[in-house]
């Protein structure tokens, strides 16, 4: 219940600061060896990414053309099924 009280706080917040269509930027944190997975949730959109200090984590970033609230809370949905995977 919790985490859809969240994402309806969420998405009203993205429709009140945002007018749509827009670029977003998403970031995440991920274990070495899951930057793949991460691409593979916005394929067609440039990816870039930063090695942590010791090499144990990946942070992505990734801007694209997103359609609407919904659009992007989907993202963040499939990628928290990602484990290890951290949202920022």
């Amino acid at each position: 219940m919790e985490k859809l009280n969240s994402n309806s706080t969420f998405k009203e917040k993205l429709e009140m600061e945002t007018s749509f269509p827009s670029l977003y930027m998403f970031k995440f944190i991920v274990p070495n060896g899951k930057e793949n997975e991460i691409g593979a949730l916005l394929p067609n959109n440039e990816m870039v990414l930063k090695s942590s200090s010791q090499g144990k984590y990946v942070s992505a970033t990734i801007k694209a053309m997103m359609r609407d609230s919904q659009s992007i809370i989907d993202v963040y949905e499939k990628a928290s099924k990602i484990k290890g995977v951290i949202a920022l």
